[in-house]
């Protein structure tokens, strides 16, 4: 079946690779003009101005978004409230700062939104994605949709898990000074001290990759053009990172988002993990500064995989151990 959107796929198939910080594709530009305007117009992307949080969290519930687990996000919207108006900063990991909310678009109202959706969730289109980089989709389920961040999201630097097989980000802000604002992807390498940890990566394949605290990565570009996607197949060196600081009650911060993910024990890419070691255990050089919460993190995370061995569940899993 056709879409008005399967000029994308003719894109992607076009697009050259870039190998700067790492294998990757950029497509600047992506939607045609007529299809990105309409887009970005639609009151599910461009909702007016609110007074309040609450009143935020109003009109996206009316407009059909969903809360949803998300690495460095929380999933209730009343305590990120509390949260904010108390200037109190919630973590969703060790490594991070502050934790912020991830909405998706569940049930849009939009003629050309539905029909995006429908596109963005193809087999026509996800399997062209997949065959780009060379991975048998049939190896993969697929996971999209348009999404939310609201200020003080935050995911520091990380590869992503080896389940995952590819992801591609989507810039649809509905602001005009979007491209200036303080809530883009990071693209990043290891400082030259710390790149011993991406070569561990590389050569222990049954390592899990996990997040790194900011400050032993350099950011070589962001992605800020509004209407440009960039896609990539995870690897010891994907490194990308994300923290948002910006006035979200007059835009927010939109994307098209989606994964393909291994499916257990298929293909010949999917490697299952048997050791799962977090960012201190990489750190050599020095022992980080151990507060009450990074010793009972640790602790927990400790004799889990001791009682529990590959099965264990890091006490964050719920919000790192998903995307």
């Amino acid at each position: 079946m056709s879409s008005r959107f399967d000029y994308l796929i003719t894109k992607i198939e076009d697009a050259d690779f870039s190998e700067h910080p790492f294998k990757h594709i950029e497509i600047t530009n992506f939607l045609n003009e007529d299809d990105f305007n309409e887009i970005i117009s639609c009151t599910e992307v461009n909702m007016p101005e609110c007074g309040s949080d609450s009143e935020l969290f109003e009109v996206l519930f009316g407009n059909g978004d969903q809360m949803i687990p998300f690495p460095g996000a929380i999933t209730d919207h009343l305590e990120y409230i509390r949260n904010r108006r108390k200037n109190k900063d919630t973590l969703s990991h060790s490594a991070t700062e502050s934790a912020g909310v991830v909405l998706r678009l569940t049930e849009p109202k939009s003629n050309v939104l539905i029909q995006f959706k429908e596109f963005i969730e193809s087999e026509k289109f996800n399997s062209a994605l997949a065959k780009k980089f060379g991975i048998e989709y049939s190896d993969c389920t697929k996971d999209s949709g348009v999404q939310k961040y609201l200020d003080q999201y935050e995911i520091s630097p990380h590869p992503d898990l080896r389940k995952k097989a590819l992801t591609f980000m989507l810039n649809i802000n509905p602001a005009k000074d979007s491209e200036s604002a303080n809530h883009h992807t990071h693209y990043l390498t290891f400082k030259p001290e710390r790149k011993y940890v991406g070569e561990l990566w590389k050569g222990n394949p049954l390592t899990e990759r996990c997040w790194v605290p900011w400050d032993w990565c350099d950011t070589v570009k962001q992605q800020k053009q509004n209407n440009s996607i960039v896609i990539f197949s995870p690897s010891y060196d994907t490194m990308h990172a994300v923290k948002a600081s910006y006035c979200h009650l007059k835009g927010q911060r939109t994307q098209a988002y989606g994964n393909l993910w291994y499916k257990e024990g298929e293909g010949a890419n999917f490697v299952r993990s048997t050791k799962r070691l977090d960012w201190w255990d990489f750190d050599f050089q020095k022992e980080p500064v151990q507060t009450a919460s990074d010793l009972l993190e640790r602790s927990m995370n400790y004799l889990r995989r001791k009682v529990l061995g590959d099965k264990g569940k890091k006490v964050d899993a719920s919000r790192s151990d998903h995307y």
